[in-house]
């Protein structure tokens, strides 16, 4: 550096420019589904030889198709429409709960190709090995329910316990039994040399997937509490997610609410999970876990009337209430969306989770949270697990030929 003088950045050369714009468009397109060369022009703020430019790259890549809209009012030559490639590169994503395992093959733009779901029998039997074994031999049943002619660019998956995003380590899943596990490693050691993995927590790729094209697009600050025989939750703040130090961030499962409560899985007493999760349901219906619609079974002999039911999802109405304001009290979110089991607890008895929240949050006149369930349904962290998977190739779409060829 020059005594005095500010010495300027290096100037991006011609290549790097054009990776950096064609990542702008696919992930335009991946997000928003198709949009006009107009629309594109705008947003980016390229000319539109160049925008014209682009996405003839992208289609030569097999990554988005060009279509000329028909009739319309205007006059002059409408503008091309560029959307996700029907028939281009896909991920497999994989949901791994206690009970059962969700697999996907999904498209650019979130498209939804082939679904396949598998039952495990019994936790202590969804070891690493096993669940990495049963997601690699849902590849050729994806391929083959989809009509799929390509092998998949990555592999996404969406595992409830802490997870370490650099190498796929699961230091924690309670109840999987898992801890310290090298989970990322060994689907990646099982599957093809040149088939990228990605591992991610489901609360936080549940509210990635949520953030992008769900029911918390467009919101800055949002909470996706997530229910199932465990409780997570995926926080985004100033519209960026909140992982904390070392990922664990959102890890509310297992707060300890009352050390005298129920044992937990963890190894602790009283932890959140033990009020709200589905096993706290299922013992205060007085069942027994036996099924992944177990908790399901509940809710419909509630909204039947059965008094035990109604008394059971009440009681984790107010506990899950009670939880909410304390997120609200920390984070201050404009919405907390609520998944799994939780969303059923909301529609059953939205009142009692209010009430709860309304006696338990600080007060802040004119300030609300809006709660609702996911916009994505039951496959919010499956569809988060496919967009970490679609991530290297938004970031180079260059890259597609060479992923596609594997």
């Amino acid at each position: 550096m020059v005594e005095g003088f500010a010495v300027a950045a290096p100037a991006a050369r011609p290549d790097a420019m054009r990776r950096h714009n064609l990542s702008l468009i696919l992930g335009q397109v991946h997000r928003d589904g198709a949009l006009t060369r107009a629309d594109l022009t705008s947003r980016l703020g390229l000319s539109r030889s160049t925008i014209g430019a682009l996405v003839s790259d992208l289609v030569e890549l097999g990554l988005v198709e060009e279509s000329v809209p028909s009739g319309g009012t205007r006059a002059g030559r409408p503008s091309h429409v560029v959307g996700p490639h029907p028939r281009g590169p896909y991920v497999v994503a994989a949901d791994v709960d206690v009970t059962h395992l969700t697999t996907a093959a999904v498209g650019l733009g979130g498209t939804m190709l082939a679904r396949h779901v598998i039952t495990i029998p019994s936790a202590d039997r969804a070891t690493p090995d096993l669940i990495a074994r049963l997601i690699l031999d849902s590849v050729p049943r994806l391929r083959e329910l989809g009509n799929l002619g390509a092998a998949p660019v990555c592999i996404g998956v969406s595992v409830p316990g802490t997870v370490d995003r650099h190498n796929g380590t699961v230091g924690f899943a309670p109840n999987l039994g898992w801890r310290d596990s090298p989970f990322g490693a060994t689907l990646t050691e099982l599957a093809s040399p040149h088939l990228p993995v990605v591992v991610g927590n489901d609360a936080d790729l549940a509210m990635l997937a949520e953030h992008i094209r769900g029911n918390a697009r467009g919101c800055d600050d949002a909470v996706f509490l997530i229910g199932r025989t465990g409780v997570g939750a995926g926080i985004i703040v100033n519209g960026a997610p909140a992982r904390g130090h070392d990922g664990h961030a959102g890890e509310i499962g297992h707060n300890v609410i009352d050390s005298s409560g129920p044992k937990c899985h963890c190894g602790k007493r009283g932890c959140l999970e033990t009020y709200v999760g589905d096993s706290a349901l299922l013992s205060l219906a007085g069942r027994r876990r036996r099924g992944n619609d177990d908790a399901t079974q509940v809710f419909r002999a509630a909204h039947d009337g059965q008094f035990r039911s109604i008394e059971a999802v009440r009681t984790v109405a107010a506990s899950l209430g009670r939880a909410i304001a304390g997120l609200v009290n920390m984070l201050n979110p404009e919405r907390v969306l609520l998944g799994g089991s939780f969303a059923d607890v909301l529609d059953a008895a939205r009142s009692d989770v209010e009430a709860a929240l309304d006696n338990y949050v600080l007060d802040a006149p004119g300030e609300t949270v809006l709660l609702c369930k996911p916009g994505l349904g039951e496959d919010s962290a499956l569809l988060g697990a496919a967009e970490v998977a679609f991530a290297e190739l938004i970031a180079d779409p260059l890259r597609g030929r060479m992923l596609v060829a594997r």
